[in-house]
């Protein structure tokens, strides 16, 4: 089971466990994406819809704020008797109403303004004279049990336009806080959504009461916010907190826009990114489990679908084996179907190939068989001809040494029995010169024994026996010689190299007792190292080549010597034109 799941034992499992990783990969990869984009996506529709509540809260603001505004005008220009009635009736939430004359005494109303019976010198009087005023009464005696956004005053006049006096309200709206906690809950179930109404210097006039005419003190984040078209930003708070804060002003018609209110949500930023942050985990958890069902489902439909190619592996391992004698060859026509037709074919093709094989080896054993009787009978016959080639050599020798010497002899003995007949005196002179003939023969015969039996040439190379041999060749007939040897040719010194010092013994042997010359040229060189060549040349009385010499084999050894060399020889002479003698060897470089 193990074997099955590692891939490198099976190609099914390196299917599979791709297939794994790759769905793993797609997942991961997916999940990560899509959660950053549900992530941005959620925070940005969170920021909007903090914004679009922000913008509501402030309108629904403006929009009461500007009812009452509109009351307070109207009772103004009804007189205060009237509507003073009408005001507390109709709108319960301003919880003060005051009504001043010109002079600034009250007249109607709660006197507990911050005033003793006279607000002449209040803000609110002297500005309402004029208009309409948005502000807070500082010192309000009045207990203000619901959340406090202001206060408001107005001109009163009379039939004919005279402002007779002002009329002045507590701006408390009961309605607030409901609004404020639907607000809160409808952002966040757990109301950490927080709404403020701020004035224009940002003093919180509407919130908690821990928060109630005090500063907002947020300090701006650098950081961008989340949706770049929103009306919303990071803050951070005293205690180190930050916050999401929308905020939107308060419109309210006729009235001086810089010192409108602004209402202000506010949430938690870890509460904001929290519901996008869990999104963000589902959607990663969903995609894994996808993914992991993917793997699931490739990994059965891999392992269905290179069944067949298990199938052919385990028929290929048993022919392997020789537990079968065929691949089974799967129906289809799918490439493992052509695959297993293309093996069966091979195997085939091997199969009668082998056939073939073994009868082409019993074929060439047979023909080795015969090859080697016949280079058995070859072998015997180089060794019979080795033999051959030795005696030849030494009949060369003989006739190089013993047979002149005993010529010398013959001649010398047939002088005598002359001498004997005609001239006895002159038989001890003659007698002499036999006696120094035999020993020349016998010291020749010497010499040729012990080249035969040394290798001087191989020795020394073959300049250096050359110029031996010139040299006992002048200390024996006193001739001029020039020889002529250069570097390379000096070094040769294979067999052919002994081959060429005979034949070179064997033309000076012929001048000698030949040719009569008085002067001898003798050249070895290898001009281009691929060639040797050897020129004897002699000025003596020279002869025919192409007359028969019975008796004489000197030429004939010379031309047999070159032809065992493998060298090309030429002779060249005439009556009186002396002679010349060249071998021309191939050679290889590496010889030199």
């Amino acid at each position: 089971m193990l074997q099955d799941l590692d891939p490198r034992h099976s190609l099914v499992a390196g299917i599979i466990w791709l297939m794994v990783a790759l769905a793993a990969s797609f997942a991961v990869a997916a999940s990560v994406w899509a959660g950053s984009v549900a992530r941005e996506i959620v925070v940005q529709q969170h920021v909007r819809r903090l914004a679009l509540e922000t913008q509501q809260l402030a309108s629904d603001l403006g929009q009461a704020v500007t009812a009452r505004i509109e009351a307070l005008r109207s009772a103004g220009s009804s007189g205060p008797a009237e509507q003073f009635e009408h005001l507390t009736r109709a709108y319960p939430d301003l919880s003060w109403i005051g009504v001043t004359d010109s002079s600034g005494a009250i007249v109607a109303g709660d006197r507990g303004a911050g005033v003793d019976g006279s607000a002449a010198k209040q803000a609110w009087f002297n500005q309402g004279l004029s208009g309409l005023w948005i502000g807070i009464i500082e010192e309000a005696s009045t207990p203000r049990k619901v959340p406090v956004l202001g206060d408001m005053s107005a001109p009163l006049q009379d039939a004919s336009g005279r402002t007779i006096g002002v009329i002045a309200a507590h701006l408390t709206w009961p309605w607030a806080s409901g609004d404020v906690q639907r607000l809160s809950s409808a952002l966040d179930s757990r109301g950490s959504a927080q709404s403020l109404i701020l004035d224009a210097g940002g003093i919180v006039v509407g919130g908690p009461a821990a928060l109630l005419n005090s500063p907002w003190n947020g300090v701006l984040l650098d950081e961008s916010p989340p949706l770049d078209s929103a009306p919303a930003h990071f803050e951070r708070l005293p205690d180190g907190n930050s916050v999401l804060i929308a905020r939107a002003p308060v419109n309210i018609p006729g009235f001086n826009a810089p010192r409108a209110w602004l209402v202000q949500l506010s949430e938690p930023r870890e509460l904001v990114y929290q519901r996008a942050n869990d999104l963000a985990i589902r959607i990663w958890w969903i995609s894994i489990c996808l993914g992991a069902a993917t793997a699931v489902l490739g990994a059965l439909g891999a392992r269905h679908l290179t069944n067949r190619l298990k199938n052919l592996t385990l028929s290929a391992a048993a022919v392997g084996r020789n537990e079968t004698a065929r691949i089974d060859v799967p129906s289809g026509r799918d490439e493992v179907a052509q695959l297993a037709a293309a093996f069966s074919k091979v195997l085939d093709d091997l199969r009668q190939e082998r056939t073939e094989l073994l009868t082409l080896s019993s074929e060439l054993e047979r023909r080795v068989a015969v090859r080697t009787r016949e280079v058995e009978r070859l072998a015997e016959e180089s060794r019979y001809a080795a033999i051959v080639r030795e005696r030849l050599q030494i009949a060369r020798d003989l006739h190089d040494t013993l047979a002149h010497s005993m010529m010398a002899m013959l001649s010398e003995v047939r002088l005598l029995r002359k001498l004997q007949v005609h001239d006895p005196s002159s038989l001890a002179d003659e007698l002499a010169r036999a006696e120094e003939v035999a020993h020349a023969g016998l010291n020749e015969a010497r010499s040729a024994i012990a080249q035969m039996r040394s290798h001087s040439v191989r020795d020394t190379g073959l300049g250096p026996a050359l110029s031996n041999a010139v040299e006992r060749f002048k200390d024996r007939t006193g001739l001029h010689v020039e020889l002529t040897i250069d570097g390379d040719a000096a070094r040769f010194g294979d067999d052919r190299a002994d081959v060429i010092f005979r034949m070179t013994e064997e033309a000076l042997r012929n001048i000698e007792r030949h040719s009569r010359a008085t002067r001898v040229r003798i050249s070895l060189q290898a001009p281009d190292r691929s060639h040797l060549t050897l020129m004897i040349e002699d000025d003596g009385i020279g002869f025919d080549p192409a007359v028969a010499r019975p008796g004489h084999f000197g030429l004939i050894g010379l031309k047999e010597q070159a032809q065992l060399i493998g060298a090309d020889i030429a002779i060249e002479s005439a009556p009186d034109r002396g002679a010349k003698l060249r071998v021309a060897l191939r050679i290889a470089p590496e010889s030199l």
